[in-house]
């Protein structure tokens, strides 16, 4: 059993993280925002639960003992998403990040795994290899990349075992409710005739969040595999194609209103993440 410390607990991906870690029998240090929304969880009651708020980093805690010296940390913390052209993203999110991070790791933080975007990699289109040269676009994937850089420069002179896991797209209960099956739902609830939505032709790589949860927890488990990884599916699809797979998997039915909103300005056409490195932590080799 590890002592597991996990931030962004309460968030869309978090909430699930921390109840498979629960179920797979690890000592969980959960840590959020806001203590209120934590408790509307079932497994508030199994974790050591200490809340914190960035904004409120105060350099003088060694926080590695204040969180309990976790053997291994899942940082999924991440404020303002998913508004990724603001520039509190490089301006509040990433020296708020890195100094709390820093602090971790110099006072005896060894094993880190924390969330990265598919958007670092920017406007690339086709399969994205996590060789490839980063192009980020937009001051979320800028800051998101920026930190893993500052980090790599920490791992000169700390032993540190850093799995950078690069996200792509997620669907899944707990959702966003601006997100893509959000709205469709809530079109569904309200009988609505038409579903408003882009024309549907970019393809997207889409995984289920508790699918995401489960890949996060195995690369972290291990140090065999390091460094960036894809979390994706290696399986493209296009939007269109998305929307309807939902709805004929619930057996519901709405008119597709193509091409009411413009394609996202932030991400390409076409691009889907390559998994050979993620298949290789799955299946131990």
């Amino acid at each position: 059993m590890k002592k597991i410390f996990v931030t962004g607990a309460t968030g869309f991906i978090g909430q699930y993280v921390v109840q498979q870690l629960l179920e797979g029998g690890h000592y969980v240090i959960a840590t959020s925002a806001n203590k209120q929304k934590a408790l509307n969880f079932s497994w508030f009651p199994k974790v050591d639960y200490i809340e914190l708020d960035f904004k409120n980093i105060n350099q003088s805690i060694d926080y590695f003992a204040f969180f309990g010296k976790p053997d291994l940390m899942i940082h999924l913390a991440w404020e303002g998403l998913p508004n990724y052209k603001s520039l509190f993203h490089f301006e509040n999110n990433l020296p708020n990040h890195y100094w709390f991070l820093k602090n971790l790791i110099g006072n005896g933080l060894k094993d880190l795994l924390i969330t990265g975007t598919c958007l670092e990699y920017g406007m690339r289109e086709g399969s994205l290899t996590e060789d490839m040269s980063v192009q980020p676009d937009n001051p979320y994937a800028l800051a998101k990349d920026t930190l893993r850089k500052f980090l790599h420069e920490l791992q000169k002179t700390n032993p540190l075992c850093l799995k950078w896991v690069r996200l792509f797209y997620m669907y899944g209960k707990g959702q966003n409710p601006n997100s893509l099956l959000s709205q469709l739902e809530n079109a569904l609830e309200n009988d609505e005739k038409f579903f408003k939505m882009s024309a549907g032709d970019q393809t997207r790589d889409y995984l289920h969040v508790a699918t995401v949860a489960e890949y996060i927890i195995k690369i972290a488990l291990q140090q065999k595999i390091t460094g960036i990884i894809n979390c994706s599916s290696n399986n493209p699809i296009t939007v269109k194609a998305f929307v309807e797979n939902y709805l004929r998997q619930k057996n519901k039915s709405i008119k597709l209103n193509l091409g009411h909103y413009p394609y996202p300005d932030y991400e390409p056409m076409h691009f889907w993440g390559d998994n050979n490195k993620l298949k290789r932590i799955i299946t131990n080799e």
